[in-house]
């Protein structure tokens, strides 16, 4: 599924919940659901958010550039007396480096729950409430519209490498797979055109 396609459900979403249960449009929220929805791809070297990052989009590049981050934050937590966030992130870069896309850590449940932790610990840090909620959304959606495609996903990485998939699914990138995307979008940009003005102005 596309990048853009995948930021979308998770604005979507975002805003059916605030909608739903009468609550004024949080904007940090959004971005931060925007952010998760896209993060998973981050193993592919052309991914949105890699085209911000890397120099250069291809495999080479992005396993070098992730090693070297993830060995600066290792370092660091060593220089910390072993600060366990740092750690993590370090460790986490490390398997981004060496996945391939749709074959890791980014595409599963312990993904989802290490990234979670990490933006949870950072929103305490920076007293932003419920970050890790609004993370969880967008990264979880993710994986469940990914799991809607022919392809699936390794949702119990490292510990079973078996692709799971939705009973009904869609070839990426074909003529029916492009269609049901950009239709989901123009449900999607429909149904947030309606009903934005009222959450904003709560």
């Amino acid at each position: 599924m596309k990048g853009k396609t995948h930021a979308g459900i998770g604005v979507l979403t975002f805003i059916a919940i605030c909608n739903s249960i009468s609550a004024r449009l949080n904007f940090s929220g959004l971005i931060i659901v925007t952010i998760a929805s896209l993060l998973p791809d981050i193993d592919h070297p052309k991914s949105i958010i890699n085209r911000y990052i890397l120099p250069f989009r291809n495999k080479s590049t992005k396993t070098v550039f992730y090693t070297c981050v993830g060995i600066v934050f290792l370092w660091y937590s060593f220089l910390h007396n072993g600060e366990s966030y740092l750690q993590s992130l370090g460790i986490t870069f490390v398997l981004i480096a060496i996945s391939s896309h749709r074959k890791g850590l980014t595409h599963s449940l312990t993904g989802l729950i290490l990234f979670s932790f990490i933006a949870g610990y950072t929103g305490n840090i920076y007293n932003i409430d419920n970050v890790i909620y609004y993370f969880m959304l967008g990264y979880g959606l993710h994986l469940v519209c990914d799991m809607g495609t022919n392809r699936g996903i390794p949702l119990f990485y490292p510990f079973r490498n078996k692709n799971f998939k939705l009973p009904i699914t869609f070839r990426t990138n074909s003529k029916v797979g492009n269609i049901i995307e950009e239709f989901i979008m123009i449900l999607g940009l429909l149904y947030v055109v309606y009903q934005l003005p009222s959450i904003i102005y709560r």
